[in-house]
């Protein structure tokens, strides 16, 4: 299944993918969007137990997975069991 040409995958695939350090490129707007869906998606996650779509990039391309975002840090996304995507590798954020 694919989303915006991102491959859609499950999130206990996660653990087993790989992240280039160097982060994707995108502009500040960008960036600051993704900031925003960040923190958005963080309250809809702990307080109703919203979804959001993650969209991102690994050492093979594009993909997305749909899931509750439960923290973040400046490097980390934290999803449930401790699974993580490194924010610099986050394309966006979108939030039905």
């Amino acid at each position: 299944m694919h989303f915006n040409g991102a491959t859609i995958i499950p999130k206990e695939h996660i653990p087993a993918l790989r992240f280039p350090r160097q982060p994707v490129h995108l502009s500040d707007d960008q960036r600051s969007s993704i900031l925003h869906g960040l923190q958005h998606a963080m309250r809809l996650g702990n307080a109703e137990r919203g979804k959001c779509r993650i969209v991102f990039q690994d050492d093979e391309g594009l993909k997305a997975v749909e899931t509750t975002i439960w923290t973040y840090d400046p490097e980390n996304i934290v999803l449930k069991y401790g699974t993580t995507i490194p924010v610099s590798r986050v394309v966006s954020i979108d939030i039905p």
